[in-house]
């Protein structure tokens, strides 16, 4: 009888928890909204619209490595690091204050994507 390795392991292995689906679905509703805004930034800041589709293709690259066999524990820290960066960063661009959301009195919804 042969034993199991690596290459036994599918390369695509979809999560078992419901909660699994639901961060697939968070962060894909996320990399793709970064991806359709990120052009229309550039019209603001042509930094803040790269860092938007940077950021898009981050999500969706999380994604496609969430969901493979290389997938470890020691990455969710990295995914939750990855995601306060991106956070701190619109505050940085924006300004450390609920005033980030706001643009001309109302509701900014390029900051709130």
């Amino acid at each position: 009888m042969r034993s199991p390795t690596a290459n036994d392991e599918p390369l695509i292995d979809l999560p078992s928890h419901p909660l699994g689906h639901l961060a697939v679905l968070a962060a894909l509703v996320t990399g793709i909204l970064h991806l359709l805004l990120g052009p229309q930034v550039m019209w603001f800041s042509q930094t803040l619209g790269i860092l938007f589709i940077l950021n898009g293709i981050g999500f969706l690259g999380g994604i496609g490595l969430y969901l493979t066999r290389y997938w470890r524990r020691g990455l969710y820290l990295t995914a939750a690091a990855y995601a306060l960066i991106t956070i701190i960063a619109l505050f940085a661009f924006q300004g450390f204050s609920v005033e980030a959301f706001y643009r001309q009195g109302s509701l900014n919804p390029i900051a709130v994507a």
